[in-house]
């Protein structure tokens, strides 16, 4: 586990991959990534059979260059660093920081594989992989980027805190349909970790992440209410809308078909009452009835 700091001073705890796993990745998208080559090769060689020499060694190059090279590079680009042998392997590319990469790294990334996997086969990458302590090759070094896994088990140990007393209920009608996950995330990850926060970077994360949230919900934040209570009390009412979709039918269920696993109770018709020698078999409608007469069993309970 690697402490990573970022730039507002949160530790966050990264795994680096290893090298079974990289090459694993490696392999998967070079497979792939190559017969997707072959195959447009063999289709530019057939449609271009009419042309020159240079004509045909320029498309060659031109093909190269985009697939082999580029490809990888748009597809690490618009994923924020999961390739699909990445995807597969459950890894991420990543800046040093911890955040998501951009154009130029993963085209720093792209310019030195060129060198490190398909001139030298791999064996600078391996070599550079096993050296290094966090298991980067040269082009990680270069692009200031660091290839972490994602399926790590999550820590249940840190509940969210709940909201002061008098807040909870207060967004009842709050409009959550409009806020994204990524940002339920980030609220709850501050809420977990608030107290090994500086204060006065704790209330500046706070104010953010609380404008960002009363953008998104269109109501603006009520004044008086502290940032992070005010976090606290709307990831309060969001778990207690998910609670209510997800049990208030299942109890209300419950409560009409009687207990649960069983059918419902039935009425049964009353029994006649047994015949004692010397009274009448018929009673009077006016004369109480004892409701607590032992059934025509002769089984009486216990006093």
């Amino acid at each position: 586990m690697n402490e990573l700091v970022t730039g507002d001073a949160v530790v966050l705890g990264l795994r680096p991959a290893k090298l079974p796993s990289r090459a694993l990745a490696v392999v998967i998208d070079l497979v792939v990534v190559w017969a997707a080559y072959i195959v447009v090769s063999i289709v530019l060689t057939i449609a271009t059979d009419s042309l020159d020499t240079a004509a045909v060694a320029a498309l060659a190059v031109a093909s190269f260059l985009l697939i082999p090279v580029g490809v990888p590079i748009a597809v690490e680009t618009l994923s924020h660093g999961r390739s699909l042998g990445k995807l597969a392997c459950g890894l991420r590319v990543v800046r040093d920081d911890g955040g998501p990469i951009r154009f130029r790294h993963a085209l720093v990334r792209g310019a030195m594989g060129v060198v490190e996997l398909l001139m030298s086969f791999g064996v600078i990458a391996c070599v550079a992989s096993l050296v290094s302590a966090r298991g980067r090759r040269v082009g990680d070094l270069f692009a200031g980027t660091l290839v972490v896994r994602e399926r790590v088990p999550t820590d249940r140990g840190r509940p969210v805190p709940p909201p002061p007393p008098w807040l909870v209920g207060r967004f009842s009608e709050l409009d959550l349909s409009s806020v994204p996950d990524d940002l339920w995330l980030a609220v709850r990850q501050y809420l977990t970790r608030m107290g090994q926060l500086d204060a006065g970077v704790g209330w500046s994360m706070s104010q953010r992440l609380a404008d960002d949230l009363a953008a998104r919900t269109g109501v603006p934040l009520p004044p008086g209410v502290p940032p992070a209570a005010y976090l606290a009390a709307v990831v309060n009412e969001r778990q207690a809308r998910d609670s209510r979709r997800a049990f208030g039918s299942a109890a209300a269920a419950a409560a009409t078909v009687g207990p649960v696993g069983g059918p419902a109770p039935v009425a049964r018709p009353p029994q006649p009452r047994p015949h004692v020698v010397g009274q009448p078999d018929t009673v009077s409608r006016d004369a109480p009835q004892d409701v607590t007469a032992p059934p025509a069993s002769g089984f009486a309970p216990p006093a």
